[in-house]
């Protein structure tokens, strides 16, 4: 396939699910707005006191969308063609886990990039913002992203004709399609808080270098569970085990993550003094979202 299909076909796919019944789209939109709304609920952002950061959500959904089919799969495919042309086929597989790094590393690095552009664009129109601020901005950013790909993840998964048989003939198996997208969102909302803090901090270079190396080791799980699966020679000869292990990768580096974040959001020593002399932290981040009153920057 081209790349200009390959591009075409992948962004139809995140809106068009034939033969999918609207219930069942209902569900997955239900269930990937329930998983961000947990996650989010740990990082308490004033989305009722400043209507923009909703804006900064649906922005960053589609905005992300937009990179991935404009810059990342044609990297991407750049890099495959450039691999395919030095290594034969045997090559690949044996050096599959270097060999891939590349491609994980395109997607870490043009993902957070889009994801950070808001929280850039907020802190110049704003003339500074504080770290609480720079949280909840990329909390949103990551949840807009985070909550539009679990749809999509959820939404192929019931397309592809997933029932809960599948529970009871699979047992994990066949619930990992949900496990892997409620633990990808609570990344997606963590690694871009981070990032928000960063940015806020003036450092915003150094968070988006390590914002989208993070992003790289969760998507290398691919990689590894294509290794794994070629080695043992498919599902039958191990796949299961892999499929478990991939998903408590993630599921690990989200939890991690997620802490490192929480502290972050929630230490006093991380913040400037002033934003926590009132009752709530988050009157203080309302108050300088609604541009009330400047908050100390850097």
């Amino acid at each position: 396939m081209e790349l200009w299909e390959q591009m075409v076909e992948f962004g139809k796919s995140w809106f068009y699910y034939p033969g999918l019944e609207w219930h069942l789209m209902l569900i997955a939109f239900g269930l990937a707005l329930a998983f961000g709304a947990v996650w989010l609920l740990a990082h308490w952002p004033p989305l009722f006191k400043n209507r923009w950061l909703w804006v900064v959500g649906i922005f960053s959904a589609f905005f992300t969308l937009a990179a991935i089919i404009f810059v990342q799969i044609p990297l991407q495919y750049g890099i495959n063609k450039g691999i395919n042309a030095v290594f034969d086929s045997q090559t690949v597989q044996s050096w599959l886990l270097l060999i891939g790094l590349p491609l994980v590393l395109a997607s870490g690095f043009v993902q957070e990039a889009a994801k950070i552009v808001p929280i850039i664009f907020w802190k110049r129109r704003a003339g500074g913002i504080s770290p609480l601020m720079g949280m909840a901005i990329g909390a949103l950013a990551g949840a807009g992203f985070g909550i539009f790909e679990a749809f999509y993840g959820i939404g192929s998964t019931l397309n592809a004709g997933w029932t809960t048989a599948a529970i009871q003939s699979d047992g994990f198996i066949g619930i990992s399609p949900f496990w892997e997208r409620f633990f990808t969102v609570a990344f997606h909302i963590s690694v871009s808080a981070i990032a928000g803090y960063g940015v806020a901090r003036g450092k915003a270079v150094m968070f988006y270098v390590i914002a989208a190396l993070l992003h790289s080791l969760v998507n290398y799980s691919s990689i590894i569970y294509q290794y794994w699966f070629i080695s043992t020679g498919g599902i039958f000869g191990g796949g299961h085990i892999a499929i478990v292990e991939m998903e408590t990768y993630i599921a690990v580096i989200a939890v991690l993550v997620t802490g490192v974040a929480m502290l972050l959001r929630w230490s006093r020593r991380f913040h400037y003094p002033e934003e926590f002399l009132v009752d709530s932290p988050l009157e203080t981040v309302a108050t300088e979202a609604s541009g009330e009153s400047p908050a100390p920057t850097d």
